[in-house]
């Protein structure tokens, strides 16, 4: 009975993950219930193509003990301003080289790095001053000279592009929390028949003059930038000031058709290694190697459906941690079978099957526990500062460990 339970259990899910790892998705309507969702495989950046972008941040300023921080606060902020641009599956990580702390960021899709550099890098300081009159004297003619007030980018709720109604000229509309809504009444209410200087990483973009106080949490920044440029400063805006500065260090372009052309031969030379191995094991084991081939069969698609659930980015390294779990899988199959070989001639087929996968397994185990402790220390999840990791080396790690732990499970409950 615990038999039937358990063949049909795999089954369900076998038929549960081959629907999902195909390139369809799942599309269909019954009364008022209907699914339609489509489950894609998450693309690196080597076969979807982008930009590649490395960062090093300024923290001669910053205490020992805050760096840490920092570094965190400019990721977040960086991944804000990503997401607000409207990236597909972008990748923002920290890491260390030669003591400096760095931000790495890969942009699928974004062939242009210097729009991407432009809304990256730029610190987006917002400041609003006053002028201060200095009136002629003997030796020295009239002056001014700016004031900053206490109203800052921090007092900001939101930020957005949009068209002057009177001019038609790009703007960029500011919304003021309550707090900076009072601010800016008390600030405009003092300045009167005055300029207000509207201040972005020490650059002068507006300086209106004010006509009458304004009570309210709405503003507007005016001046000479397309439309393009307003929205790039509403995204930086709106995602917040970095904590330090940043300076570009690297920057790499991978053009979408070699990412295309990976695909195809990576695939090709996959489904030519899969297809070898299973004519093998056929050749070599007979009826257990078509059991064999079922269980590979189990395993792609269950690997698969992970790779698109959870999801995991797809690198050709990651292509290669994959191919590598299948050998690894195939590998428990030839120990149990060639041990089976043996202990056929010495019992039963029912109990030279049950003696042959136990003692196989003590040698499964500890080489597949061997290579996901290997698999940890490549991916490095906790960022330890001596193990220097990349994204393609992780990626790499990952779906070895996944392809480990599933060809573990195909291995206990198909093959055994």
């Amino acid at each position: 009975m615990r038999k039937i339970w358990l063949v049909s259990f795999i089954f369900l899910i076998t038929v549960i993950a081959t629907i999902i790892s195909l390139p369809y998705g799942i599309h269909f309507k019954v009364g008022k219930f209907s699914v339609d969702k489509n489950f894609d495989l998450k693309m690196g950046l080597d076969l979807a193509g982008g930009s590649h972008l490395v960062f090093e941040a300024d923290m001669e300023k910053i205490a020992k003990e805050k760096q840490s921080t920092a570094i965190e606060g400019v990721k977040n902020v960086i991944e804000r301003r990503v997401n607000l641009f409207g990236v597909s599956e972008p990748l923002v990580q920290t890491s260390q080289f030669e003591g400096k702390d760095r931000v790495i960021v890969e942009l699928p899709g974004v062939m242009d790095t210097q729009q991407a550099v432009s809304l990256i890098g730029k610190t987006a300081q917002l400041e609003f001053a006053e002028v201060k009159e200095i009136p002629a004297t003997k030796n020295a003619s009239a002056s001014s000279t700016l004031i900053p007030t206490n109203l800052t980018g921090a007092d900001l709720q939101s930020a957005s592009a949009n068209f002057d109604s009177q001019t038609g000229k790009p703007i960029v509309s500011l919304q003021f929390t309550p707090e900076g809504g009072i601010k800016f009444a008390e600030i405009t209410g003092r300045n009167i028949g005055k300029q207000i200087p509207i201040i972005l990483d020490n650059e002068i973009v507006s300086a209106p003059v004010v006509q009458q106080q304004i009570v309210g949490v709405d503003a507007q920044i005016t001046g000479s930038f397309t439309i393009d440029e307003a929205k790039e400063i509403a995204v930086q805006l709106n995602a917040g000031a970095l904590p330090v500065p940043v300076k570009l260090v690297q920057e790499t372009t991978v053009g979408a058709t070699l990412g295309a052309l990976s695909i195809k031969q990576s695939v090709l030379a996959g489904a030519i290694g899969v297809a070898m191995v299973c004519l093998f094991m056929i050749l070599a084991y007979g009826g257990f190697g078509v059991i064999a081939d079922v269980g590979l069969f189990i395993f792609a698609v269950l690997t698969i459906t992970l790779y698109k659930l959870i999801p995991v980015t797809i690198t050709l390294p990651g292509i290669a941690g994959f191919m590598l779990s299948v050998g690894m899988a195939v590998d428990s199959n030839i120990l149990i079978f060639e041990r089976f070989k043996e202990e056929k001639l010495k019992r039963a087929t029912a109990d030279a099957l049950e003696v042959s996968f136990g003692r196989a397994w003590d040698s499964i185990r500890d080489a597949n526990i061997a290579t996901l402790v290997t698999a940890f220390i490549l991916a490095n999840p906790f960022d330890w500062q001596f193990l220097h990791t990349s994204g393609p080396v992780r990626g790499f790690a990952i779906t070895l460990a996944l392809g480990i732990a599933i060809s573990l499970f195909t291995g206990i409950f198909v093959i055994g």
